[in-house]
This record gives structure tokens, sequence and C-alpha cells, in this order.
């Protein structure tokens, strides 16, 4: 008896996940309100640079409480891989680094969009309210889940992520495209703080 309560409870934990996943449309995105006026192009951003191995968002965290200090804002999300030695983003270390960003993003149309995110070590990316870009470890240069967003109005969408990069190379870069078009790289005027 035992076993067959196991197995109706295992069925109906799928059944549930299959159609909660059947039925999950896109995260609908929440504009800045009020719109902002006057950004400086890019994105804000403060480092915070540790001694111990940044190995977990966690760590990151820990460290951007334990003392971030303001860096040269960020042109956009174009940050290809670097070379070993290279600062990571526009921090004073290659090693370590656990950033935190703020600003805007600007969308042009409303609609349905997918976006993914290259990351090079850890990311917790945010638009409008909703996580679009999650990794929580240490990776090469590579993307994130793809995400589908409804955007309800063109306009500006607060933008927030943490990111860390804990040893050698480091990239952080977005890609974004409406519904069925190809994912293509985000250009760096359409953010802003």
């Amino acid at each position: 008896m035992k076993t067959v309560i196991q197995a109706t409870v295992a069925a109906l934990a799928v059944a549930a996940v299959s159609a909660t996943a059947s039925f999950a449309g896109p995260l609908k995105l929440s504009p800045a309100n009020p719109q902002p006026g006057g950004l400086r192009g890019g994105l804000s951003v403060s480092y915070a640079y540790s001694e111990q191995d940044i190995r977990t968002l966690t760590d990151a965290g820990r460290a951007l409480r334990g003392g971030a200090q303001p860096g040269p804002a960020l042109r956009g999300l174009d940050y290809r891989d670097t070379n070993p030695g290279q600062p990571t983003l526009t921090s004073k270390r290659d090693e370590n680094v656990a950033a935190s960003i703020r600003g805007f993003i600007r969308f042009d149309a409303p609609g349905v969009y997918e976006v993914d995110f290259y990351t090079n070590d850890g990311l917790d990316a945010q638009i409008g309210g909703q996580r679009v870009g999650f990794f929580d470890g240490r990776q090469a240069c590579d993307s994130t889940y793809v995400t589908e967003v409804e955007v309800p109005q063109a306009g500006w969408y607060d933008f927030e992520a943490t990111y860390f990069n804990r040893l050698n190379t480091s990239c952080l870069m977005m890609r974004r495209a409406k519904k069925g078009k190809p994912l293509k790289w985000v250009p760096n005027d359409i953010f802003g703080h």
C-alpha cells in the first residue's frame, strides 16, 4: 500500500510540473515608473575585491555588502572574453571580483522577446522586476538559459545584476530578439543610468 501511495504522489507531482510548464507564459516585465529622463549611457557599477575565492553568488553578495566601491560605468553589456591578466569589466582586478550593476534597458516596441546572457562566471540578472538570467557557479564564457519576456510597452525598464568572476578570464554579454527571430548581441546604446 505504501508503494502505491508513493507512486501516486510521484505521478501527481510529474503531472503538476508538466501542467505548469505547458501553461507557463513569458515573464511580464514592469516598465520603470516613472520613466527616467536625462540618462547617461551605460550602466553604473560597484565592485568588491575579495582575497577569498568567490565561487557563488552568495560569496559575491557577501563581498559586495562588505565594502563595494563605485567603478567606471559599463558601456553596456558587451564585454567579450578577456585574456588572463586583463581586468574584469571596468574593475581594477582580473580575479575574485564581484560587481553590482544597475541602470535601465530600453525596449523600442512592445511584444514578446527572448533574452539570454553569456557570462564567466556567475550572474543573477533582472529586468523590470523579473529574473531573466541566472548562473550560480563557475564556467567559461557560455550562455545562460533563454528566457521569454513580455514587454507591455515601449520604454525604459529597470536593470539590475549581480555578477562575479573568480579566476583567469571574464566575460559578460547579452542577446535579445523578438520571439521567433534569431538572438543578436544587444547594442550598448539601449542602456542608461
